[in-house]
C-alpha cells in the first residue's frame, strides 16, 4: 500500500534502509483525546488522571472535565485519583501489566504504523501489547475490515459500529491473550489483508523471535495471508533474546519502531529492502 506522501523520507545511498520520520501530531481535538482516553481504558482497565496528564499532554484540569464528560455518556467510572472502565475486561493482568510498559513509545509506533494503510484497507492484527496499539489508533470512523486473534484487538473493535471484523478461533494462550493451532490457521487460508502487522519477543540482526513455539504457526499464517508484513518493535525488543525463530528479514517489508535501530540491525534491514519509520522522537524521554 502506498505511504503517506506527507512524511517527509530521507535520502539514502546503495545499501542503505530508507528510513522515514513521522512528524509530531497536532494538538488534539476534546473528542480526539477522549477517544484516545477511552483506547487506553480498554487496554488497562483503569488511567490515573495523573497518567493521562503525561501522556496527553495536557492540564489536570481538562483531563478531569474529560473524565466527566465520558462519566456522563456511561463510557467510564470516574474513581479516586482517576477513572476505570464501567464493565469487566478480558484482559489479563499480566497482559495489562505488559501494556503499560513503554506504553507511550507503543502508542507513537502503533498510530505511525496505521498512517502507513488506507483508511477502507483490510488488515491484520498480530496478539500483543504493541500491535494492539494498532487498533487502539483507529479512528472510530473505520470502515475497513479487521482481522485477528487477539482477545484484546477483538473486545477493543466491538465498538467499531462501521468497520468488519473477523475473529480466528483457536485454543486460547492466556498469557498472550491469542487465539492459536490449526482452528485460527485454516481460517487464515481462506483470507487476504492488505497489510498485516505483527510483534515479536526479540529482534535482531538474522531476524525476528518469539517465546514460545505455541504461538509461531499462526503468526506465520497470519503473515502467509498478505503480501505487506509489518514489524511493530520498541527499541527494547533490540537487546531481548527469545528461543524460537518467527522468520528472516527479507520477510518483513516495513519496520516501525521509536528509534534508530542498532547497526547490525539496520545493515539487515538494508541487505532485505526493509523500509524503517522512526516514529515519534518525543517517545525517548517519556517513558
Amino acid at each position: 500500500m502506498p505511504v503517506d506522501s506527507r512524511d517527509p523520507v530521507r535520502g539514502t545511498g546503495r545499501g542503505e534502509p530508507v528510513r522515514r520520520e513521522s512528524r509530531p501530531t497536532r494538538r488534539e481535538s476534546g473528542p480526539q483525546r477522549r477517544d484516545r482516553i477511552l483506547a487506553l481504558m480498554r487496554v488497562n482497565g483503569f488511567q490515573s488522571v495523573s497518567q493521562l496528564v503525561d501522556l496527553l499532554e495536557v492540564s489536570d484540569m481538562t483531563i478531569r472535565r474529560d473524565l466527566h464528560r465520558l462519566a456522563e455518556l456511561g463510557e467510564v467510572r470516574v474513581v479516586h485519583g482517576g477513572a476505570s472502565l464501567p464493565h469487566a475486561t478480558l484482559r489479563s493482568a499480566d497482559f495489562t501489566r505488559r501494556g503499560q510498559y513503554k506504553q507511550s513509545a507503543k502508542q507513537h509506533i502503533g498510530r505511525a504504523a496505521l498512517a502507513t494503510v488506507a483508511p477502507h484497507a483490510t488488515i491484520g492484527i498480530d496478539a500483543g501489547t504493541t500491535t494492539f496499539e494498532i487498533a487502539a489508533a483507529l479512528p472510530v470512523t473505520f470502515t475497513g475490515t479487521v482481522i485477528s486473534h487477539s482477545v484484546p484487538v477483538l473486545q477493543h473493535m466491538r465498538t467499531y459500529t462501521g468497520a468488519r471484523v473477523i475473529g480466528l478461533g483457536g485454543e486460547l494462550l492466556s498469557w498472550s491473550q491469542a487465539f492459536v493451532g490449526s482452528a485460527a490457521i485454516n481460517a487464515l487460508a481462506e483470507l487476504h489483508a492488505d497489510t498485516v502487522f505483527v510483534g515479536a519477543a526479540a529482534v535482531g540482526a538474522s531476524g525476528l523471535f518469539v517465546a514460545t513455539d505455541r504461538e509461531r504457526p499462526t503468526k506465520r499464517a497470519l503473515m502467509a495471508s498478505t503480501d505487506r508484513v509489518v514489524l511493530l518493535a520498541d527499541r527494547t525488543k533490540f537487546s531481548a533474546a527469545a528461543p524460537v525463530r518467527l522468520c528472516p528479514w527479507d520477510e518483513i517489508d516495513l519496520l516501525v519502531t521509536d528509534e534508530e535501530p542498532p547497526a547490525e540491525i539496520a545493515r539487515s534491514c538494508a541487505r532485505s529492502q526493509v523500509e524503517i519509520i522512526v516514529a515519534g522522537a518525543d517517545t525517548r524521554g517519556s517513558q
